[in-house]
């Protein structure tokens, strides 16, 4: 299996920091935000990563070069202009080939996630073994997470581990998640295009699954959230 992070933000509301340095490779706990994701694919067997990029896309590069120091073994796909989440994922179709792959925002922070989870998440039988006909299974399956202070009407609701677009109780994407390849078909390479309209349109057919995390994690969106997430354990912000 295959996995892309998606590095090709702007991160208007890190900057400065993000003028001279692309969000992604901002450091917690003394490692770029970016390499946490790499290395929690790499245990969970993951080696084979794609990773986009656009602004300062070329010190991403640099700092994480083949992969080869994380185990991995990484390939490049350069953005002129961002394209958006899937655009992003369309434009590097090429890199990830025909079977599910999974996707992941570059700049959020879960240092525990276990991705062997999402492995076999996009079954193609029932619970019989029955082989599912191909427009009832799934084409992507989610994580959530609880609604974080700066999105609290959350995205989806959650309903027997599938997606809906209402609900009494919506939770948040996490930006972790797996995908069939087919999904992005109607997108051409270089297309600006969101993932989020692309979810809810599968959504609304009840294609999408999903479950809630619970483990630690940041969408680490403000100067400040990357100082609190830095301070020593039971630190204090001066």
């Amino acid at each position: 299996m295959k996995a892309m992070i998606l590095a090709a933000g702007r991160g208007e509301r890190m900057r400065p920091l993000t003028d001279t340095c692309p969000k992604p490779l901002l450091k917690v706990r003394g490692r770029p935000l970016i390499v946490w994701q790499i290395l929690n694919l790499v245990r969970a067997g993951i080696t084979d990563i794609v990773i986009n990029h656009a602004h300062l896309g070329h010190m991403i590069e640099q700092a994480l070069g083949t992969g080869e120091q994380f185990g991995a073994r990484i390939l490049y796909s350069p953005e002129a202009q961002a394209l958006e989440t899937a655009g992003g994922i369309a434009n590097a179709r090429h890199l990830l080939g025909e079977e599910p792959f999974i996707a992941v925002s570059g700049d959020i922070y879960t240092p525990h996630f276990d991705y062997t989870e999402l492995i076999s998440a996009l079954e193609d039988n029932d619970l019989w073994g029955n082989p599912l006909p191909t427009d009832q299974r799934d084409v992507a399956w989610l994580y959530l997470v609880k609604n974080p202070p700066f999105h609290p009407h959350g995205d989806f609701a959650l309903h027997n581990f599938s997606l809906a677009n209402e609900g009494e109780e919506k939770l948040t994407f996490a930006n972790i998640g797996i995908y069939r390849p087919q999904m992005f078909d109607g997108i051409t390479p270089g297309e600006h295009a969101k993932l989020g309209s692309l979810l809810r349109e599968y959504a609304a057919r009840g294609q999408i699954g999903g479950d809630i995390y619970r483990g630690q994690w940041h969408n680490v969106g403000t100067i400040e959230q990357l100082e609190e997430l830095n301070l020593p354990p039971g630190g204090n912000r001066p």
